[in-house]
């Protein structure tokens, strides 16, 4: 069955393509400060959204935004979509540092594991 994956500017395009390759759909997002695609904050369950994948510096704020990622990736958290952040597997607990609380539908992925773990989520 087919699936939507939103995605942050800046994803892997060998992951994009694999997905559609697999038969799922892509949906650009934006963290609401690059406006690369639907803000992140208004996903809901029309949008039919499966999972949201991106890089770790996607979720990290700049100095003087005020949005954390637990706070960005709330509509995720509530209405159950999976996130996977691509942060290398070596670096995972800076990350943790640096992201501060995530939600529980988070989790940090290995860029070189990242199709394998979205794709067992989505089936």
């Amino acid at each position: 069955m087919s699936k939507t994956i939103g995605y942050f500017e800046g994803t892997d395009s060998t992951w994009l393509t694999e997905l559609q390759l697999l038969g799922h759909h892509t949906l650009p997002l934006s963290n609401g400060v690059d406006g690369h695609g639907l803000d992140v904050q208004h996903l809901n369950p029309q949008n039919h959204v499966d999972a949201v994948i991106g890089y770790l510096h996607k979720l990290v704020p700049s100095p003087g935004q005020e949005l954390t990622p637990l706070e960005l990736l709330h509509a995720t958290r509530i209405y159950e979509i999976a996130v996977f952040i691509a942060c290398p597997r070596g670096s995972h607990d800076i990350a943790r540092r640096r992201l501060g609380e995530l939600p529980p539908n988070a989790q940090l992925v290995d860029p070189a594991d990242m199709l394998k773990a979205v794709a067992a989520k989505l089936r």
